[in-house]
């Protein structure tokens, strides 16, 4: 009886540990958009987290959404709300320059923080993505990790774990 007790307590740990491993793709629908599809490069995973990780992030952003508010650096009261339109913007100006034509690259928005990530062509497509990112309203930082050709992936694959 000792032995089946402690065996479906392991199995009850295990199991607990093995969701807590497993990633949720975007549970806070964060904008995660492919804003240019040129050439071919690895499909980036996207915002994810574990079980643990989901619920440290939650406070964490509850804590660092309002701050800008009362720190009166931002005029909505939650930095996330410009996350949408922000996304909305980079895409269309990565979009609308002829120069990103054969880049792939995908968007992330969170808290004002923009990430690209993706494949380009060279070096300068990489600084021209980001200066267009950077001019994009209400953006405070761009978080580049972007690929030329010869070098891996800087960002988490689709379909991979952690």
């Amino acid at each position: 009886m000792r032995r089946s007790l402690i065996f479906l307590v392991s199995l009850a740990c295990a199991h607990a540990a093995a969701q807590d491993d497993a990633l949720q793709l975007n549970p806070f629908h964060d904008p995660f958009v492919q804003a240019t599809a040129g050439r071919a490069c690895a499909v980036p995973r996207g915002p994810a987290y574990t079980e643990t990780q989901r619920n440290q992030e939650a406070h964490y952003r509850v804590e660092r959404g309002t701050s800008c508010w009362l720190a009166g650096t931002c005029s909505e009261p939650n930095a996330y709300r410009y996350d949408a339109r922000i996304a909305d913007a980079v895409v269309a100006a990565l979009r609308a320059d002829a120069a990103m034509a054969d880049s792939a690259i995908w968007v992330i928005a969170e808290r004002r923080f923009v990430y690209l990530q993706g494949c380009v062509a060279n070096a300068a497509q990489a600084a021209a993505a980001e200066a267009l990112a950077k001019a994009a309203p209400d953006v405070q930082l761009v978080i580049p990790m972007l690929a030329v050709p010869g070098e891996a992936p800087r960002y988490p694959l689709a379909g991979s774990g952690h």
